[in-house]
């Protein structure tokens, strides 16, 4: 599905004498930075949640198990 992007004149300087030096078309490098970005967004969220989340009631404390396992006092 193609979309519109517009950018400043700065990204679009940038873009283009990045593609200059890779050889890469400026549709291949705005994929590749999008690619890496969702990467890092989604794995944001995904810590992001994870921290909001509550800790099951049921769950074992470190003490009981390092006591459990003869390790602790």
């Amino acid at each position: 599905m193609p979309h519109l992007l517009r950018f400043s004149r700065d990204i679009e300087s940038r873009l283009e004498r990045l593609a200059q030096r890779t050889g890469k078309s400026k549709g291949e490098l705005i994929e590749s930075c999008l690619a890496v970005g969702m990467h890092d967004l989604e794995a944001q969220f995904l810590l992001e949640e994870a921290v909001s989340s509550p800790l099951p009631s049921n769950r074992p404390t470190l003490d009981q198990l390092l006591r459990e396992s003869g390790l602790g006092a």
